[in-house]
């Protein structure tokens, strides 16, 4: 569980580090399955439904930049995702009905694994409230040299910052907005078996790994049940009718149950529209809607 000073630094910055949040046989059976999973992409060519490849990926040096949909992949990471455990840290935060948005476990090879550019997820997937977060699960330990995830502290209480460039959505914040603090910025590191947690609408990002260590993270985006999707632009309902959009919503309850009344809040919308030649990972998004780095 959170404690009352976890809970309140999360609510005052958007972000929250969790110390040992994993039970030792979770960690273990979590990093077994994705050295496993690392190994099988060796006879995989092209980015698929399971592996985003990165640049300089072969047989003899696998380099990803994420596996698609982990919870999907193997009971190690849907039994976590479902535990009790897990939601004993999320109840204090999004109440006893939680829904998966989705799930990625971002690998982050060694020497120049690729960067997410500065960015709010919120700006992907707007919803009817924002009670929606990341829980970021270190399967390796996280330092400054590895590409550490990087957030601006109480950025989810300010304006949500244009996502687009020349018209059309590329995912990623311009470097010189103004409203853009960098200098604020600060890092997430920690031991395998942490977990982070940041806020929808926290502006975040994550520089390349210059190390010669992986940076494994395993992603969970959750969310009160009784936010709903705005005009079904958020990727998991895409070409769903309403009927499909429901079975999907509550197959993704991971705690508690699906209800049917949205609860609606005042809070900043733009869409993530028009959308960019290819918008099927975060990475494609930020490179071919021509998202200016950050991290260069």
């Amino acid at each position: 569980m959170l404690t009352e000073a976890q809970i309140a630094f999360y609510h005052d910055n958007g972000y929250v580090h969790v110390p040992d949040a994993l039970l030792p046989e979770q960690l273990s059976a979590m990093r077994r399955v994705t050295d496993t999973l690392i190994e099988r992409s060796r006879g995989v060519a092209e980015s698929d439904d399971v592996y985003d490849l990165d640049e300089g990926h072969s047989a003899d040096t696998p380099r990803l930049t994420r596996i698609k949909l982990p919870h999907t992949r193997d009971a190690a990471f849907h039994d976590t995702l479902h535990s009790e455990r897990l939601a004993g840290f999320l109840t204090p935060l999004l109440g006893p009905n939680i829904r998966l948005h989705t799930s990625k476990l971002n690998t982050k090879a060694p020497g120049g694994g690729a960067a997410v550019e500065w960015h709010q997820d919120w700006a992907f997937y707007p919803h009817t409230n924002d009670d929606i977060l990341a829980v970021g699960i270190m399967l390796e330990d996280v330092d400054e040299a590895n590409g550490p995830l990087m957030v601006v502290p109480g950025t989810h209480k300010n304006p949500i910052l244009s996502h687009h460039r020349n018209g059309v959505f590329c995912g990623a914040i311009d470097p010189a907005d103004p409203l853009f603090e960098q200098e604020r910025a600060v890092t997430i590191t920690g031991k395998a078996g942490d977990m982070s947690i940041h806020h929808a609408r926290v502006l975040h990002g994550s520089a390349p790994n210059r190390s010669d260590r992986a940076r494994k993270i395993l992603f969970f985006e959750l969310m009160a049940a009784d936010a709903w999707p705005l005009m079904g632009v958020a990727g998991v309902y895409q070409g769903l009718d309403a009927g499909d959009m429901w079975e999907k919503m509550r197959s993704n309850i991971v705690h508690g149950d699906q209800p049917t009344v949205p609860r609606v809040e005042a809070v900043p919308v733009s869409m993530p529209l028009p959308p960019p030649a290819d918008a099927s990972s975060i990475f494609k998004v930020q490179k071919s809607g021509g998202a200016i780095s950050a991290f260069m």
